[in-house]
């Protein structure tokens, strides 16, 4: 019994890696695709070309709804992303030097230009 189960137990092991990379190879497969493109030359002749073209997944953008003061702001990050002029919103006072006023969602986020630091954040500023 006692061999029974070790021969078992090498068997899985021993088969886990070769069906994980059978497994990778079939997502492989699926995310390329092959691609013919036909040309006619002036002469009268026809080219046919035919490569192998693979497609990047899509990464699931995720928005940050809340910035504290003193966090990195990143604008891949943020909802509505987009440099605001301070004069057009009632509340915003004259950015001091070497910050501005960046949207994110309906909040104005007072962000250090070079750094990239959150200096203050003004929610519902903007509508």
């Amino acid at each position: 019994m006692k061999k029974f189960l070790m021969s078992a137990i090498a068997a899985t092991l021993i088969a886990a890696p070769v069906m994980a990379t059978a497994a990778d190879a079939q997502a492989y497969r699926q995310t390329e695709r092959t691609v013919t493109t036909v040309k006619q030359k002036p002469n009268g002749r026809t080219v046919v070309k035919q490569r192998t073209v693979a497609r990047q997944p899509q990464a699931r953008v995720v928005y940050r709804t809340g910035w504290r003061k003193g966090e990195r702001f990143n604008r891949l990050q943020a909802r509505n992303y987009r440099v605001i002029d301070y004069r057009q919103y009632r509340g915003l006072r004259a950015p001091p030097r070497g910050y501005r006023y960046v949207q994110s969602g309906n909040d104005a986020v007072l962000v250090g230009i070079t750094s990239g630091i959150v200096a203050a954040v003004l929610s519902g500023v903007i509508r």
